[in-house]
């Protein structure tokens, strides 16, 4: 199932670089999202540990391009986020992750004006760099990279020639196996809401 859907990751991004597309209406955005994770992430433990994880900013990039006048495709990077986990409160954990986004997405109004749009696609988690800390001390955690579906709603307001600002809400399926010295012990699910505002440049 990996397999298969890295295939799928692969084929969207060559979509969106592929030469054909060079001569389509392309765009970059700078800016910043803030991921904060829903307050309910789960039991480990077999319920023994309540888990909080921690909201986080990060710089963020996106490239994209309209494949007409209304639909565009966008693809999301960012810098590191790095998140504190709380188990029954008292900090075990820090970790990073990077979670590259593609999105199908919809424009409405037309071109040079105010444009609510909405966006559905695919995020990849890729988590790392697990620091233990308190109740975890001494112990070795992992948690598993994920595939989840993701979910958008933004808008673009003109600001100059080829300039937008941008402004969206994602909802990203992110959930988590947790291992403790090779040993499963159950999943965390993070299932952030991501904010994000950003400038935009079309050329």
């Amino acid at each position: 199932m990996r397999v298969s859907k890295s295939v799928l990751l692969m084929a969207m991004s060559a979509a969106l670089v592929s030469p054909s597309a060079l001569a389509e209406d392309w765009f970059v955005r700078l800016g910043a999202h803030a991921v904060d994770p829903k307050s309910d992430n789960g039991t480990l433990a077999g319920g023994a540990l309540q888990v909080d994880i921690g909201s986080d900013v990060r710089p963020t990039l996106v490239v994209g391009r309209f494949l007409d006048e209304h639909w565009a495709l966008e693809l999301l990077a960012a810098a590191p986020f790095e998140h504190e986990v709380k188990l029954n409160g008292d900090k075990a954990l820090d970790f990073k992750h990077l979670p590259p986004t593609f999105s199908v997405q919809y424009y409405f109004g037309e071109a040079g004006s105010f444009r609510p749009f909405v966006g559905a696609g695919v995020n990849y988690t890729w988590t790392y760099d697990e620091r233990e800390s308190g109740a975890l001390a001494g112990t070795r955690v992992g948690l598993e990279n994920s595939w989840g579906l993701a979910a958008q709603l933004g808008f673009s307001a003109p600001l100059a020639d080829r300039w937008q600002l941008i402004g969206d809400l994602r909802w990203i399926d992110i959930d988590a196996k947790v291992k403790v010295n090779g040993a499963e012990v159950g999943s965390v699910a993070v299932d952030p809401l991501v904010y994000g505002l950003y400038a935009s440049y079309s050329f």
